[in-house]
């Protein structure tokens, strides 16, 4: 991991700190007043780390009739055991899709001890996930089949140019999953939008007794940052956008745009690998292009013949051993085990491994959670921005994914098709974000993010009014927390003592 050396001269600024306030937080009025009236009832967790407290509150499912039908947010808090507490810092890990309420059990290693001292560390999930009113799609075994991929692909398995009976087995298989939301969910379903979830976590806000928020929100958690401000700029105290998704992007152009993150991710990788002993993807003499090559090749000989498995009866295809790949990409510790994976399946025909990695990118641990954590995901990208509903413009964006991403670049194109599907009347309409009249606002970008690319954090800075932007040159996704000193040290004096580094700060 990178140390921590500041590349960029400092010019901090200190801003005077907030004092806590208990009960007297402003905001909810009119017809959501009533919301206001709510108390947090905290109890012992039946499950988490020890000390977190449980609770739930009740927020409209719809914001345009708020004396209509209630949903249920369950929230988590683990209470500082500081003696000059400033408030609660509320945070998210991203996702979409993934449990707030369930971070808040990993408080210790996720946010730094200086800042547990001063805050009430608080999740909560957001409305469709998780224990907060889930959406519901398919069963495990309908949403096993949806991301196992094309049954009848051809060849190779090179999904940047499709026959007519691959896209049509596509387009079946997407709208059968947004039919199957339509069946089982179809009130939550419209109303999944990350707008939706930023006012929910306004309510939450005044019941903790903040009379502004402070936040830290990872990959899509930088979503939920962004909305918030734009819609109450004036509540902010200090927002901590990690890993940031750029919000003038529709679904479709951000899933081609990642694939430039995950390219970049896995040419280092690559490199790594081919500078230690027994790389399966090749040796020391060989180049970053050629371990590619390589790792095309293996891809492409699963998509002719799968590999087996020794924890059930699924095949390790193609879909599935990308997605194992794809996952170890995340974070450099994971690393070795792709290695592995790689190697078990290359040598022995093994693809145990890497299926492992692709069930833990997608919570397949357990059952409840794979089942929501995609919905989730497909339901809240899809109702945050407009997609096109004509599926040549997905034939083209696969082929465009292709050139910037051979190996990654289509299948991310192609898992925005369930869009073209989903109810116009549920997606948010167009906006523009610059939250004018916030404070300051932090985002953190990591130079080769593979998950959410370093130039969605450089633009969200540009567009946020008050945003500034703090760099990690580093590989791996999010910054915050990942081995930088110079990072963390900046974001707890920022959310601390709203210490304000110079716009453009790097650290290596």
């Amino acid at each position: 991991m990178l140390t921590g050396v500041v590349l960029l001269a400092t010019a901090c600024t200190g801003q005077e700190q907030e004092p806590r306030r208990e009960g007297d937080a402003s905001g909810l009025s009119g017809p959501l007043a009533v919301f206001a009236d709510q108390e947090l009832a905290w109890d012992e967790c039946e499950s988490g780390a020890p000390g977190t407290e449980c609770a739930t509150y009740e927020v409209p499912l719809d914001y345009d009739d708020p004396g209509g039908e209630r949903i249920e947010i369950a929230v988590k808090r683990l209470p500082s055991e500081g003696d000059d507490v400033i408030g609660s810092l509320l945070v998210n890990p991203g996702g979409p899709g993934s449990p707030g309420y369930d971070f808040v059990d990993h408080a210790s290693s996720k946010v730094s001890d200086p800042v547990r001292e001063r805050f009430d560390v608080v999740g909560f999930d957001p409305r469709g996930v998780g224990r907060s009113a889930p959406l519901t799609c398919m069963d495990a075994e309908g949403i096993d089949e949806f991301l196992g991929g094309v049954d009848g692909v051809e060849g190779d398995g090179d999904m940047s140019e499709v026959t007519d009976a691959e896209l049509a087995e596509l387009q079946e298989d997407s709208r059968d999953f947004v039919e199957a939301c339509q069946a089982n969910d179809p009130e939550i379903m419209m109303h999944m939008g990350t707008a939706n979830v930023a006012r929910d976590m306004d309510v939450l806000r005044v019941l903790l007794g903040d009379e502004k928020l402070t936040y830290l929100g990872f990959s899509y958690g930088t979503s939920i940052g962004a909305h918030y401000a734009e819609q109450f700029p004036e509540r902010v105290r200090a927002l901590v956008l990690d890993g940031a998704v750029d919000p003038s992007q529709g679904q479709l152009e951000l899933s081609v745009q990642q694939a430039t993150g995950f390219e970049t991710a896995l040419r280092a990788f690559v490199e790594d690998c081919l500078g230690g002993p027994d790389c399966p993807l090749g040796g020391s003499g060989d180049s970053v292009d050629d371990g590619i090559e390589a790792l095309r090749g293996f891809l492409a000989d699963t998509a002719r013949e799968p590999l087996g498995n020794t924890m059930d009866d699924r095949e390790v295809n193609r879909a599935r051993a990308e997605l194992g790949v794809l996952a170890a990409l995340y974070s450099e510790g994971w690393w070795p085990r792709v290695r592995e994976a790689l190697t078990a399946a290359t040598e022995e025909g093994d693809g145990t491994l890497l299926l492992q990695l692709a069930d833990a990118l997608y919570s397949r641990g357990d059952t409840s959670a794979y089942v929501n954590s995609t919905a989730a995901l497909i339901a809240v990208n899809c109702s945050d921005s407009s997609s096109p509903r004509d599926v040549e413009a997905y034939v083209e964006a696969a082929a465009e994914a292709g050139e910037e991403s051979p190996i990654f670049g289509p299948s991310l194109a192609w898992g925005a098709l369930p869009c073209a599907y989903w109810p116009e009347e549920a997606v948010a309409p167009e906006r523009e974000f610059d939250a004018e009249g916030a404070a300051p606002v932090m985002v953190v970008g990591t130079t080769r993010d593979s998950a959410t690319p370093y130039a969605w954090s450089e633009a969200l800075a540009e567009q946020l009014d008050p945003g500034f932007l703090l760099t990690r040159d580093g590989d791996g996704h999010t910054g915050y927390r990942m081995g930088d000193q110079c990072i963390d040290t900046h974001v707890d004096s920022y959310l601390i003592e709203l210490t304000v580094p110079e716009d453009g700060m790097v650290c290596a």
